[in-house]
């Protein structure tokens, strides 16, 4: 392959990852479900296609596996699991419950990400110069940004997201550091993933109907309610 083809390959890379940054960024502003849903969406189609760009680049195999498998689970799958078993009512209304402004969290998740590329150059010191790139510092920021969402969000649906975001951002470094990723883990990661999102969408869904609301405070109202001495008792009379 060509340097001029590399190049072309790496620069269309460094594209991908800097929207996947921006997704990153957009989930922790966003504030409805939907838009969360659907910047997670094209946050994992931009993983598919930094790990597709890098497969070519390097010539590897596993890392078209690691394209494909995330293409069909995560923007196709995940999305119909969530719709089948969460309520409609969490896609339709605006998810305002969070712990901080959205300002403040963008200035938050800005000092993540800085924090990131710092955390991020030593391993990429670490990998050989031919396969350094952005990829390292963009996934410690994505895995970043999805754990601080976590921390702010007190809705149900967006706190799973965040935890697949992170899954997302973990991946992303993960792909320039290890090229060699068995099938066979990616394949055992994308299950669990999705069995994970299966069962809490439809605790998602019990819980709304029960309480009410699919806020995690709501799970407080999960009392049992106390009993009235003497009700229920047959009268002997």
């Amino acid at each position: 392959m060509s340097e001029a083809t590399n190049q072309l390959l790496e620069n269309l890379n460094a594209l991908a990852g800097g929207l996947f940054l921006l997704t990153a960024f957009g989930m922790v502003a966003m504030r409805q479900a939907r838009g969360c849903l659907n910047l997670f969406i094209g946050q994992s189609l931009l993983l598919a296609t930094s790990a597709a760009l890098l497969g070519l680049r390097y010539h590897s195999v596993h890392l078209y596996g690691v394209a494909v498998v995330n293409l069909i689970s995560k923007p196709l799958i995940v999305p119909w699991l969530l719709r089948k078993t969460s309520p409609e009512e969490v896609y339709t209304r605006r998810e305002v419950d969070q712990a901080l402004n959205i300002p403040t969290s963008l200035l938050i998740a800005l000092a993540l990400v800085v924090l990131a590329y710092f955390l991020g150059l030593p391993l990429s010191n670490a990998v050989e110069p031919e396969f350094r790139g952005p990829n390292v510092s963009i996934g410690i920021a994505g895995l970043l940004l999805g754990a601080y969402t976590l921390t702010v969000r007190r809705e149900a649906v967006p706190l799973l997201l965040g935890i697949l975001a992170m899954e997302n951002g973990a991946f992303f470094a993960g792909i320039a550091i290890s090229r060699d990723l068995p099938m066979l883990v990616e394949l055992a990661i994308a299950t669990d993933g999705l069995i994970i999102v299966f069962i809490m969408g439809v605790l998602t869904r019990a819980v709304q109907k029960h309480v009410g609301t699919t806020a995690v405070g709501g799970l407080a109202s999960l009392k049992e309610a106390a009993v009235e001495p003497g009700k229920g008792e047959v009268s002997g009379k």
